[in-house]
């Protein structure tokens, strides 16, 4: 048999592992070359089962479905789905504290200027209300409701984005469907070995345990922590970045949901860590994220099953993890995606759009459906930086909170922050700049949102935005709020809008 060379077309495509990770996958693929000749294999394991606790997204979903085709409609009653307007931090400042993170920019201009530089100048002048009163987003979670946002509106201020929570394995057999029903193949057996080429290293084929193999041109290695193809077998480093991160450790549940469909996830500080309460049509998913460094897991599950208002509906499940990444994604015709490339913890759901922006790399970079090598480093520098981004994001949740209460909040004080990261808040700190860099996943706005969340506050701000009239000023920032309110209150309820989508099937 002749094996794949680099210049040749792709013209088979090997997934190993299925969950949201390897049918994300498939689905794209089949998509992208729905024109093209292209033979597309998802090879899974009945044995292994998937981590399956995704269950809260970022807005980059909503645009994965737009380039699917899919229906909104279609996806949130095959996946039990709720709206995301954003994440409510409890706990994360100081014991007792709230903060809300929305999905959303907060004001509109002002004489040409910055609503959060001239938010700024009023806060230094001790005058004007907390941000969260300028973002319709926000007021509308506050409130337990919801609206998609109007396309046609004129007003800046109705412009906001959501997200979605779902059932994590009733959207990968969604993904499932929707492959299958374009030509993709799915087989169920084992990997038992990965064949190399001798002469270039590539991949050429899996061995299965049941007998027989299956080659490909190209492979793409969803296959959870394991990392069997591109950790495994092809050899590519872990990275870690537990000593910046050291959550390595999660216990879930799933409840019932008899305390309303809030539009939003909760992220509430605990101890050790954090815990999540993501709340989808017919229940609840809850999860405890802590350090093994600081509690031990017969604890960390106590303490979630008794901070529960809800009645557990599933036994508790442990998950072990720790935060990094591989070396590279993309190594000669393997491209890892989810768990065997990388894993930043599920603070800010990063995780499934994470799957998300490396295929759309993965695809960016191979236009003809050829590989060449230059591709393959520009797509792993591009990677690792947003990796790197949506680490220092995460990290700056920690680093900026006043807690000391535990050895885990404590520890912070000591831990490595990397210089973009240093960079970022000294600027801030300085004059309210907000400096962002390549491949960001989170921008302006979510920066503002945590600066503020955790207190902190620029100390000048723009000299252009200095010489404004305050008294002025400060009529417009009124009439802004005014009209934040209204928007928000003609909103229906989160649950009146679900009934509606619910219903018109």
């Amino acid at each position: 048999m002749v094996s794949f060379m680099i210049n040749d077309p792709i013209q088979r495509v090997v997934i190993l592992g299925g969950g949201t990770a390897g049918w994300m996958a498939a689905a794209m693929m089949a998509e992208r070359y729905r024109d093209r000749n292209l033979h597309i294999e998802l090879v899974e394991s009945p044995d292994v089962p998937t981590v399956g606790v995704g269950e809260a997204t970022v807005p980059g979903l909503r645009q994965l479905h737009r380039n699917l085709r899919v229906s909104e409609a279609e996806f949130i009653r095959a996946t039990g789905a709720t709206f995301k307007l954003g994440i409510e931090f409890e706990n994360w400042r100081c014991q007792g504290h709230k903060f809300f993170h929305p999905f959303a920019d907060f004001g509109t201009k002002i004489a040409g200027q910055s609503f959060y530089h001239c938010w700024v100048k009023q806060r230094l002048e001790g005058r004007g209300s907390s941000l969260d009163h300028y973002s319709v987003a926000v007021q509308m979670a506050r409130a337990g409701r919801f609206s998609q946002p109007d396309i046609d509106a004129t007003s800046p201020l109705a412009r906001y984005n959501y997200a979605y929570h779902f059932d994590a394995s009733l959207y990968a057999r969604f993904l499932q469907a929707y492959a299958e029903a374009r030509g993709v193949v799915h087989r169920r057996a084992n990997v038992a070995a990965v064949e190399l080429n001798s002469d270039n290293g590539y991949v050429q084929a899996l061995t299965l345990k049941e007998g027989g193999r299956i080659s490909g041109d190209l492979f793409i290695d969803c296959s959870g922590f394991r990392s069997l193809i591109l950790g495994q077998t092809l050899g590519v480093p872990f990275d870690s970045w537990a000593d910046m991160l050291p959550c390595d450790r999660a216990v879930v549940v799933q409840t019932e949901n008899t305390e309303g469909l809030t539009p939003y996830t909760r992220s509430i500080a605990r101890e050790a860590g954090w815990q999540w309460r993501i709340p989808l049509e017919q229940r609840c998913g809850n999860g405890y994220v802590y350090s093994s460094r600081y509690i031990d897991d017969e604890q960390a599950e106590r303490d979630l099953l008794s901070s529960l208002r809800e009645a557990p509906i599933t036994e508790p499940r442990k998950l072990s993890f720790e935060a990094g990444m591989r070396r590279d994604f993309w190594r000669h015709n393997c491209v890892a995606l989810g768990l065997a490339s990388g894993f930043i913890e599920p603070l800010e759901s990063t995780s499934i759009s994470l799957i998300q922006t490396g295929m759309e790399k993965l695809m960016q970079f191979i236009p003809d459906l050829r590989i060449q090598p230059e591709n393959i480093d520009e797509a792993n520098r591009l990677n690792q930086q947003e990796y790197e981004r949506v680490r220092d994001f995460i990290l700056l949740h920690y680093i900026a909170s006043d807690r000391s209460d535990t050895p885990f909040w404590r520890s912070f004080r000591d831990r490595p922050v990397p210089e973009p990261l240093r960079e970022k808040m000294a600027n801030y700190d300085r004059d309210g700049s907000l400096v962002l860099h390549e491949q960001e996943s989170f921008h302006e706005a979510n920066w503002m949102a945590m600066y503020n969340g955790f207190g902190r506050l620029p100390g000048q701000c723009p000299p252009s935005v200095v010489s404004l009239d305050a008294d002025k000023l400060e009529q417009v920032m009124i009439r802004m709020k005014e009209l934040v309110a209204e928007a928000a209150s003609c909103a229906p309820s989160h649950s009146e809008f679900l009934a509606q989508v619910y219903d018109s099937a």
